[in-house]
């Protein structure tokens, strides 16, 4: 059986090792992977849904997609598979969470990425550089960096989605959770003070020059090599990083590159980690004995550890031990645990429509960040059409 994936490219790692460990024990069972490049996964999966030559097994983002697969009724739900395998014990209520739609569970969760800091230690050590827990600090030490002629944050948006994690960061650390929560679901506006704030206070460190000079121009791997080879100090990105770097092995994880967590900006918002939960689906119709098995082989320790190393992300499953991890995975995964809560990325936590007009917002105000206001304004009037008659 087929299972059609996306962790291809600068994105590979895991998914392999993954598959071997089921396919040498599994018996008279075999998954063949079939990669398609990130970018182009997120339109062929859809294609093939709707041709009727959909995979058995693949890969998919929780959130707000797979709602989308659900209510199309495109996958089957897997209420068999989490009840015979004890799935609710095995992961943490926000990973669970994420797999149930509707009341049912519909998706096994393999990777859990988490967005932070990722930054050359070795610069930071040789010009007396530390990382800052506030955001007033952040500002002060792209200020210092800029004044090496180093560039403080590597920042590649040629395919859009890099730059959400800063208007989300923002949002999440100033308005909290809750409203966040509020405007994904078109019950806020974008024109709200509390959303002009977050362009604000990213506005602060454009003007200041802390980005890359034209994000547009490079992809989110770019900005990786940047901080890498030292033109760049720092870049905010998701864990997937990690397994980027590991082929690289004069580059280590706590040695030569760390990760330090966004600053707190507002005290008083309760905290929130961010990022994307990786997940596989069944098709609709798809049910057989080789496919659950696969599924519930893919939710167990030995699948996620392996899936784990390779791709840097966190095991979903809390069973993986501990020393699986790396000293830094060690230090994400309490970072994550000292987050009261968990949110989706903005292309994750929104309808595909909505994204589409959000991240275009958020790369129009890159290049262009004294037209925010009319960029808001348009926002919130594309966004209307969309959730009428919710926004209000």
């Amino acid at each position: 059986m087929d299972l059609v994936h996306y962790w291809t490219g600068d994105l590979s790692g895991g998914i392999e090792n993954m598959i071997e460990e089921f396919n040498r024990q599994a018996a008279g069972y075999s998954v063949v992977p079939v990669g398609l490049e990130h970018e182009m996964f997120k339109v062929g999966i859809l294609s093939r849904i709707a041709s009727g030559k959909k995979p058995m097994l693949f890969s998919y983002w929780a959130g707000a997609k797979v709602q989308a697969l659900v209510d199309a009724g495109s996958v089957d739900p897997l209420d068999a598979i989490w009840n015979t395998g004890g799935l609710r014990q095995c992961f943490t209520p926000a990973v669970a969470s994420a797999c149930i739609y509707n009341g049912r569970p519909f998706a096994i969760p393999v990777t859990q990425h988490y967005v932070a800091f990722f930054y050359n230690k070795r610069l930071f050590a040789s010009h007396g550089l530390t990382t800052p827990a506030t955001w007033t600090e952040l500002v002060q030490l792209c200020e210092r960096i800029a004044s090496l002629g180093v560039t403080p944050i590597a920042l590649g948006n040629r395919e859009r989605w890099p730059a959400q994690f800063w208007f989300d960061y923002i949002l999440l650390r100033t308005a909290g959770p809750q409203y966040r929560q509020e405007l994904m679901q078109g019950l806020r506006a974008y024109t709200d003070p509390e959303v002009r704030r977050v362009f604000d206070l990213w506005g602060q460190l454009i003007e200041k020059g802390a980005f890359t000079a034209r994000p547009e121009a490079d992809d989110w791997a770019g900005a990786a090599g940047a901080v890498r080879d030292g033109t760049a100090a720092m870049t905010l990105m998701g864990t997937w990083i990690i397994g980027h770097y590991s082929g690289d092995p004069s580059w280590s994880e706590g040695e030569d590159y760390d990760f330090f967590v966004f600053p707190t900006i507002d005290p008083g918002v309760p905290l929130a980690a961010l990022g994307p939960i990786d997940v596989l689906l069944k098709s609709r119709g798809g049910t057989s004995e080789a496919g659950d098995t696969a599924l519930l082989f893919f939710a167990g320790v030995q699948a996620q550890t392996a899936m784990s190393r390779g791709s840097g992300a966190l095991a979903p499953n809390t069973g993986v031990p501990g020393d699986a991890y790396s000293d830094m995975r060690r230090r994400i995964l309490a970072a994550t645990y000292r987050a009261p809560h968990w949110a989706f990325n903005y292309d994750l936590a929104t309808p595909q429509s909505a994204a589409d007009i959000g991240l275009g917002c958020f790369s129009a105000f890159l290049k262009h960040p004294e037209t925010i206001d009319a960029l808001l304004q348009n926002t919130q009037h594309r966004m209307a059409s969309i959730f009428l008659p919710q926004t209000r």
